[in-house]
């Protein structure tokens, strides 16, 4: 196949006109005249690496939808799955449901009945899905953590310590190229410095990065983040610091990006380029409120004197809790379409009513920042790319648009960095942070996952009302040299799968 006389974006350079020949899944040739039997006019058109996902809620949705459809619309070809410390595994037989119904809003179900137990197990039964596209794991801490202590909150005993270690280096022999830490999710958030440090080193043996969602976005932000630097710091692990915002204060984010800035540490970290954010709604709840697992939850939630205390605390606040609902005010959290402000009455008794409807099952989105702030963070120059696409009934537009928004309107539209820069981001910086030394650059001898754009149309279309329109101009996508996406549909092949 040549893809003939597109303007070509290598992935670590300025772009240049060249005809790109593919042969065996593999970039074969990049040159002018380059002849071959099937041959794709691209004048006109860029032509890019695959882009990179490195922050997706995809665990379980290959199960439902191979073709991951919202994500090959947009270009992506690889997408890292089990962020946050979350995970399907590993997980002890006895845990499964629970893990089931606290994962269900975030990751989906998933098959009925969970035929694993280990992450190399999970990766085998996701491999064998067939995706479309390719899917990288993370090792994530809070499944580990539930796997060998459970729900209890306290710091692990020496022997737990050994053990969540070598469930670390487990999940990692088995072909994690990060380890996610998630510290505002249970029982992850239960974990201290000490425990981190720990674990880290193993990250550090292997040579992959430690991906937190740091414990507080709100107004401890760089205090969470800083206990993160020095986690890196002490185990010599690369840093990488999931979806990076200022929940509660604008003016924080120019003191957190000089944090980084000036960490001494390896550190980038990711962003989806929306000024809203996306989660369980349990996440509104106080951690003593949550503990135990999704059973003692809704439980806890039918007493009248629990609601009453979880409103207290939401109006007062607890020291080092992050209290998005007290901070963002029910005015600016969206379920279904609605904000709790406009489901009247009393917002911690709409919240508690709707965790009890949905069994803990119920996504939220959050607005918290205006255009100037995520363009602040997604000019810098540590920034790459994630969407923390989250699927569900009424999703946030960054399932279906991060891409394009990102690519086609900040660079592409509104030059807030450079069209190549932008590119580099989504390619082949995100596969040198990942170790995946085959893809993310348009170079002979690499994998053939390509883009094919039109720069005049590449554009977000998804809005927070209709958030699965998919972006305009794409004109095609490749995996491994094999078409997953024409004319504005996947093409059926699925030649993707679990990268180990």
């Amino acid at each position: 196949m040549i893809v003939r006389g597109a303007t070509v974006y290598p992935g670590d350079g300025p772009p240049l006109q060249a005809d790109v020949a593919v042969e065996g899944g593999r970039i074969a040739a990049v040159g002018v005249g380059l002849g071959g039997e099937e041959a794709i006019e691209a004048e006109g058109l860029m032509l890019c690496p695959g882009f990179i996902d490195l922050h997706a809620h995809s665990a379980l949705r290959s199960f439902e939808d191979p073709f991951l459809t919202q994500q090959l619309a947009q270009g992506f070809t690889t997408e890292v799955i089990n962020p946050d410390g979350l995970a399907p595994a590993p997980v002890a037989p006895e845990r499964r449901a629970e893990r089931q119904a606290y994962l269900l809003a975030l990751e989906g179900r998933g098959p009925e009945a969970w035929p694993w137990s280990t992450l190399a197990e999970y990766l085998d039964a996701l491999d064998a899905t067939r995706p479309a596209l390719d899917l990288v794991s993370s090792i994530g801490h809070g499944a580990v953590r539930d796997r060998v202590i459970g729900s209890a909150r306290r710091a692990p005993s020496a022997e737990e310590l050994l053990e969540l270690r070598r469930e670390v280096r487990e999940g990692l022999e088995a072909g994690a190229r990060s380890l996610s830490l998630g510290l505002v999710y249970l029982p992850g958030a239960h974990a201290d410095t000490e425990e981190l440090v720990a674990l880290a080193e193993e990250a550090a043996a292997f040579g992959v990065p430690v991906v937190p969602h740091v414990r507080n976005e709100g107004a401890g932000v760089l205090e969470a983040v800083g206990e993160l630097l020095e986690v890196a710091r002490r185990s010599g692990a690369a840093l990488h610091v999931s979806h990076l915002k200022s929940l509660a204060d604008e003016r924080l984010v120019g003191p957190l990006l000089e944090l980084l800035e000036g960490a001494g540490v390896d550190v980038t970290f990711d962003q989806y380029p929306y000024g809203a954010g996306c989660t369980l709604l349990a996440s509104l709840l106080p951690a003593w409120a949550q503990e135990g697992g999704a059973g003692a939850t809704l439980e806890r939630l039918r007493e009248a004197t629990v609601r009453e205390r979880i409103a207290r605390e939401v109006e007062g606040g607890i020291p080092g809790w992050e209290n998005l609902l007290g901070t963002l005010g029910p005015e600016r959290i969206v379920v279904e379409g609605e904000t709790i402000a406009e489901r009247g009455g009393d917002p911690v008794e709409a919240v508690c009513s709707l965790l009890q409807e949905s069994g803990l099952g119920a996504q939220m989105i959050m607005h918290y920042a205006s255009g100037e702030a995520v363009r602040a963070i997604a000019a810098h120059r540590l920034q790459l790319v994630g969407s923390d696409g989250i699927f569900g009934p009424h999703p946030h537009p960054r399932l279906s648009g991060t891409a394009a928004r990102f690519l086609g309107r900040f660079a592409l539209a509104e030059g807030l960095l450079p069209v190549e820069e932008a590119v580099a981001r989504l390619t082949a910086r995100a596969a040198d942070r990942l170790g995946l030394a085959d893809r993310g650059r348009i170079e002979p001898g690499k994998r053939a996952d390509l883009v094919l754009l039109d720069p005049r149309r590449y554009v977000d279309t998804a809005t927070y009302d209709e958030p699965e329109l998919p972006p305009d101009g794409v004109r095609g996508v490749w995996v491994a040299g094999e078409a997953v996406w024409l004319d504005g549909a996947p093409t059926g092949a699925r030649p993707g799968g679990v990268v180990r």
